[in-house]
């Protein structure tokens, strides 16, 4: 056992996935000679090489495109955006050829590659740099989406997509990076659609992922507590596939449930799991689902006025205690 940081989970994930494998590389901006972005690859070039730790010009599309035809052509490679805003630069890559390739050949060509890099707000960034597109790629057949919340999770899931052989968007956080937990030595993987509940508990059901875990919904959990609600914590690990089994089953016990996503609240992540409690759990609820999103608006520079968009601890407080009526 020893405490890493996540971003040397997300290291040692990638480090032992290729020396397992000769066919998994890993190629981005910064990726090789500056040790990644956030030193996420620290040490990497020296290891492994340069033919297979790759530095690329800052030229999204073209390079998501050239890691598509590599995964096609047998590799599996690792495409690191320096954040997922850039993805948009690349997006008719993963949406109209990594996603659908094994669909439009009929099975002839899978498209083992991971898309991995930052997501969401990390301070005082402006709008273009601080969006979250997990509901994007989510809403896309043909991908599987991870969002982990800590460095165990991190390290155990992004095993688990370098070895998929589907097209995987693999997102972090930049406020992640330096978060440190004591991680097993030996190896372990855990499953791609598998939640985990990382409190249990008795009254309220709530159900998050990514940093909204440990940022917003583990110290709100904290506080409740005082009040005497005991929450139960389901973090969904990944949003495509989505273990709606678990969320069913907790809320099954809780009889309420509190969403908190970090997104735009149309079309988001909390509004078809809303859909599919509704649908499956509607005779178990005593209160209606409430979500904490972000507000409805591009995220501004103001370090005031982010604080007031983005969920947070008392707008998550406040959400459990309306379904609790109190």
């Amino acid at each position: 056992m020893k405490e890493i940081a996540f971003r040397d989970a997300i290291r040692d994930a990638m480090s032992e996935e290729m020396r397992r494998d000769e066919r998994v590389l890993l190629m981005g901006e910064e990726v090789a000679e500056y040790n990644g972005a956030y030193k996420a690859s620290q040490g990497m070039l020296d290891e492994f090489g340069p033919e297979r730790v790759i530095d690329t010009p800052i030229a999204e599309l073209g390079f998501a495109g050239i890691g598509v035809g590599a995964a096609v052509n047998g590799l599996r490679p690792i495409v690191e955006f320096m954040t997922f805003n850039f993805s948009l630069v690349a997006i008719d890559q993963i949406i109209n050829s990594a996603a659908k390739m094994l669909s439009m050949s009929g099975g002839q060509y899978s498209v083992p590659m991971v898309f991995r890099g930052p997501t969401g707000n990390a301070g005082q960034l402006g709008a273009q740099h601080s969006q979250n597109f997990e509901n994007w790629y989510a809403n896309t057949p043909g991908l599987k989406v991870v969002v982990p919340s800590n460095p165990y999770d991190a390290k155990g899931l992004l095993k688990s997509s370098i070895r998929d052989n589907d097209p995987v968007i693999f997102m972090e956080s930049e406020l992640m990076y330096g978060d440190k937990m004591v991680i097993p030595d030996e190896e372990y993987l855990i499953p791609i659609g598998k939640a985990d509940i990382k409190k249990p508990g008795k009254d309220v059901t709530i159900v998050s992922f990514g940093k909204m875990v440990p940022r917003v919904v583990m110290p709100a959990v904290q506080e409740l507590a005082k009040q005497g609600i005991e929450a139960e914590v389901v973090d969904l690990r990944t949003v495509r596939p989505i273990d709606y089994d678990t969320v069913i089953q907790s809320i099954k016990k809780t009889n309420r449930c509190v969403i908190v996503e970090e997104a735009w609240p149309l079309a988001s992540i909390s509004s078809e799991l809303a859909y599919w409690i509704q649908r499956y759990a509607f005779d178990f609820m005593d209160a209606p689902v409430l979500r904490v999103t972000n507000r409805d608006v591009p995220l501004p520079y103001a370090p005031t006025l982010i604080e007031e968009i983005l969920p947070n601890v008392k707008r998550t407080i406040d959400a459990v205690n309306t379904v609790m009526y109190r």
